[in-house]
């Protein structure tokens, strides 16, 4: 998918698995075993809508980071690469002022 492309472009690790009506096992099923730690679902099409309530789902009982919009894929992108470089400091809020 695209958004598979782009994180492994940022030097994000990355692994796609099909979506709820590919076929097992899918998404909620990996969300279920553990092997998830971020979900990133944009959704385009009623299929894509309808899947995205089981993966919502899935990922709010395992307390699952999930991402609905590419504005907030990209906050988390961002984040994550802020963090790989070690770039990420908390400060008090005057610093920033």
């Amino acid at each position: 998918s695209g958004t598979a492309a782009y994180l492994k472009e940022k030097g994000i690790a990355v692994q796609v698995v099909n979506k709820v009506g590919e076929g097992r096992p899918h998404i909620v099923d990996a969300i279920k075993n553990g092997d998830i730690s971020m979900v990133i679902n944009t959704t385009q099409g009623a299929q894509a809508v309808a899947d995205s309530f089981s993966i919502r789902r899935s990922t709010l009982i395992g307390n699952i980071a999930y991402f609905t919009t590419i504005a907030g894929a990209k906050a988390a992108v961002d984040g994550i690469l802020a963090m790989q470089r070690a770039d990420l400091a908390v400060k008090p809020l005057q610093e920033y002022l």
